[in-house]
């Protein structure tokens, strides 16, 4: 039963009354207001809104998982106000019995409720199908993807981030259909190689184009694919997006056709990746934290197929019983067990034997290193812990919105000789003028130290058509390749040398003595002009200035081989010149 008043009279004008509604369903009585006031003074009223307003609290969630929704619109219908709900889901509004709450979120169903005095008023929204519009990014402009007619994939950073992998090209794998990626190194800051829509040269470059927020994204040093799998200390800085936070990323979208040469030139002839990174939102300041903690476990022989120590030793006793290992070998640049053994028999400077030259003496001597079967995996690696913590604020109104992030990342170090730290700074903001104007900028910025052992470039060797490197310290191919029958320490708990080179060697010494510096500094400015003429008419600008600078330091001790080696190399052809004067002028003399 509805009771109302159909027009007002001269009594309701002259004062400033309240008509009432009442809606009647079963036991529930619904009721409205709708004020009259006169605009002259008046001094009394006779009937007055005895409704009063409460502060209600309740939770909006999602229908399918049941999470939170926060950000969710909570709209009253009757007084035009709203909010928005926090972190948790929860949001708080002022209502009174009979009030129509309207419930939104994007992607979701809408839904209205009535409040009806309850202590709590909770919202589960659906989801929207075919509500949202697919967008395909291509970096100048947002398209309809019904309307492009290019092949593009588009990701969702959501869908696609990997805890424990900071390299945004690595998160691609296995997401897109034609895009490949080939991981060849596991340290930090090498790229792996990513290829869309195949290889499309033999020699040259099959590198795709980055571009972030509209600018192309140059690489620090251009490293070919083939130059990537080289092992070389500077594809170490072919990463073209090592520096860049992957948590703040939005979407990435992938455009694999020959149509983004329209867009880029020659350059996009690989295919692009086009990277969008996050934007401040309007409503109260979100804080955002994520913390991924990973560790890397040392490897084990178990999983390789290699002698012992004792079976190494056995196939050396045999080699000495034919007459392959004997005192000649100290003639050798490199040796290893059995060079330690000669050299003992032999007069140090002070006249003594180290060793006796007794069957019982030798044989006690080899069954040391026979028994030693030294884990190098043990002594040269560790289980690292890898850290990462990212911080972002998001905030702002209609007229601007602000956005701010930071993040660290250590990696103490899978081996004994490699670590890394890297820290990034992310600072936007966009400001709406009015409908037409509007201007955006940016600071982004990362700095990296990195440290890993020393190493020389690989050389091609014409003869047998093979790559060599003169000097190689890899601790993995070391531990994979080393006689384990040798000791990195000997029985007093000290470093224990043998030959490399015509020089000491410990891999212990050497990865101390023996390393790479790297340091790498991204800083990047950007500015954005939108004007909007009309609906059909529309002029963007974007400009960017990048400093780069990356140094890379072989750092060499007087204690490395490395440098000993190269003393006794260049020394060696001034020792022979004086070796041959020498010889002449005894010839001289003799002649005389």
């Amino acid at each position: 039963m509805i009771f109302f008043l159909t027009e007002p009279n001269q009594f309701l004008l002259k004062n400033k009354i309240s008509l009432l509604s009442f809606v009647l369903l079963g036991s529930l009585i619904f009721i409205s207001s709708q004020a009259y006031a006169h605009t002259g003074k008046t001094s009394d009223h006779f009937f007055q809104d005895t409704i009063p307003s409460a502060r209600i609290t309740g939770k909006v969630s999602a229908t399918e998982d049941g999470l939170p929704l926060a950000g969710a619109t909570v709209e009253n219908l009757r007084t035009g106000k709203g909010v928005t709900t926090n972190s948790a889901g929860v949001f708080f509004i002022e209502a009174r019995r009979g009030d129509s709450i309207r419930f939104s979120f994007a992607g979701k169903i809408a839904q209205t409720l009535a409040y009806t005095g309850q202590g709590s008023l909770n919202a589960e929204l659906g989801r929207s199908e075919g509500q949202l519009r697919e967008v395909v990014i291509t970096g100048f402009q947002n398209l309809d993807k019904k309307k492009f007619t290019g092949a593009a994939t588009s990701l969702k950073a959501d869908e696609i981030k990997i805890n424990g992998v900071v390299d945004v090209s690595r998160m691609l794998e296995g997401r897109a259909a034609g895009v490949s990626v080939q991981n060849v190194s596991g340290t930090f800051g090498a790229a792996p190689k990513v290829h869309i829509r195949g290889a499309t040269s033999i020699n040259g470059e099959n590198k795709p184009l980055w571009v972030v927020d509209g600018v192309v994204l140059e690489d620090i040093v251009n490293i070919s694919n083939d130059q990537l799998s080289s092992g070389d200390p500077t594809t170490l800085l072919g990463s073209a997006v090592a520096g860049l936070n992957s948590n703040d990323i939005e979407t990435i979208d992938i455009l694999k056709d020959a149509a983004a040469t329209a867009l880029y030139g020659a350059r996009a002839m690989n295919g692009v990746v086009v990277i969008t990174t996050k934007k401040g939102r309007s409503g109260k300041p979100t804080v955002s934290y994520t913390g991924n903690f990973s560790t890397q476990l040392k490897p084990t022989y178990s999983d390789y197929d290699i002698m012992n120590s004792a079976q190494q030793m056995s196939v050396m006793g045999e080699l000495e019983r034919k007459g392959y290992l004997n005192y000649n070998i100290l003639d050798q640049p490199n040796y290893g067990v059995y060079g330690q053994m000669y050299a003992a028999l032999s007069a140090d400077a002070y006249g003594n034997f180290p060793l006796q030259n007794t069957p019982e003496a030798k044989r006690a001597f080899l069954l040391r290193y026979a028994k030693a079967n030294t884990d190098w995996f043990d002594v040269l690696f560790q289980n690292s812990l890898i850290q990462e913590h990212s911080l972002s604020i998001s905030g702002g109104n209609e007229k601007s919105q602000s956005f701010f992030s930071t993040s660290f990342y250590n990696d103490n170090g899978w081996t004994i000789a490699d670590k890394v730290n890297r820290y990034t700074l992310n600072f936007r903001n966009n400001y709406t003028f009015n409908d037409k104007l509007s201007v955006g900028f940016m600071t982004v910025g990362s700095v990296r130290q990195q440290r890993v052992p020393g190493t020389l470039n690989r050389t091609s060797n014409p003869v047998s058509g093979q790559f060599d490197r003169d000097f190689d310290i890899n601790p993995f191919s070391y531990a994979l390749n080393t006689n384990r029958a040798l000791t990195a320490y000997d029985s007093a708990g000290n470093l224990e040398y043998f030959r490399r080179n015509f020089a000491p060697f410990n891999i212990v010494n050497e990865l101390a003595n023996n390393y790479i510096d790297l340091n790498v500094i991204d800083l990047k400015l950007q500015g954005e002009l939108n004007y909007k003429f009309n609906s059909h008419l529309r002029y963007e600008f974007i400009g960017a200035l990048r400093y780069a600078k990356s140094s890379q330091e072989h750092q060499i001790t007087e204690n490395s081989n490395w440098l000993m080696h190269t003393e006794l190399t260049t020394m060696q052809p001034l020792m022979e010149l004086i070796n041959s004067c020498i010889a002449i002028l005894t010839i001289q003399t003799i002649l005389q």
